[in-house]
């Protein structure tokens, strides 16, 4: 039955294993790069930054936030799955959250980055590129 089930079904299971080797490959290049363009204050600043987009035409600032946010849920789509397949689930995740909007983002990307484990990782990538570690606030 399962063997069946296989033969049926070839071509899903070949697209599912191309994206699945996509995405992993992806997610090895694209996360140290994102991880090391963290700004070293940025979990540790009480007041935020406005936005690259404020100040561009209110159509391009739409555009922008609207790929951001897609690329953000992207990344937090993959990184749920890199939690059982091959890859660095939670930093894909923080990676992810980071470029969503939405109300108690910071506090979320705070509590992911107080886990010891996420943040010695982060900063072995910003090491292997020679950029200081992130400044972590009091807790972490």
């Amino acid at each position: 039955m399962t063997l069946e089930w296989i033969n049926a079904h070839e071509i899903a299971l070949w697209w599912i294993g191309i994206l699945s080797v996509t995405a992993l490959l992806g997610t090895l290049i694209m996360i140290p790069i994102l991880a090391i363009r963290i700004p070293v204050d940025y979990f540790t600043r009480k007041k935020r930054k406005p936005y690259r987009f404020r100040e561009q035409h209110p159509v391009m600032r739409l555009v922008g936030l609207g790929l951001k946010n897609f690329l953000g849920i992207l990344f937090v789509l993959l990184g749920l799955a890199m939690l059982v397949l091959p890859g660095q689930g939670v930093i894909t995740i923080l990676i992810g959250i980071m470029m969503l909007n939405f109300p108690g983002k910071f506090a979320l990307e705070r509590r992911i980055v107080q886990q010891p484990s996420v943040l010695r990782v982060i900063n072995w990538m910003r090491g292997k590129a020679n950029k200081p570690a992130l400044q972590a606030s009091k807790g972490v």
